[in-house]
């Protein structure tokens, strides 16, 4: 079973999908941790020069709080679920 999990988990980090906002002037695309991998911001909105350091900025500052709600998640869930669930190594269960 953990080879399953393990399996899901990185096939998942290979699968992408996108998100967008504005009429397509911004879209996100995220992998199934997760995580924004690209973020893209139409020309027509921002100045060409800065436009790839806004992107970059904006990947880290979503994947920043992406982590922080993560974490935030698994401590309430842990608390919630203590003594509840076996110990089952390698399903990382929050709180386990």
């Amino acid at each position: 079973m953990r080879e399953k999990v393990a399996e899901i988990q990185a096939e998942l980090g290979n699968r992408l999908v996108v998100g967008d906002a504005g009429g397509g002037m911004v879209r996100a695309t995220a992998n199934g941790k997760h995580q924004i991998v690209k973020l893209e911001i139409e020309k027509e909105i921002i100045n060409p020069g800065e436009r790839n350091m806004l992107e970059d900025l904006i990947v880290a500052a979503v994947n920043k709080a992406l982590e922080a709600s993560k974490r935030m998640m698994e401590e309430e869930l842990g608390k919630a679920t203590a003594g509840m669930l076996p110990n089952i190594p390698g399903l990382n269960f929050p709180g386990i």
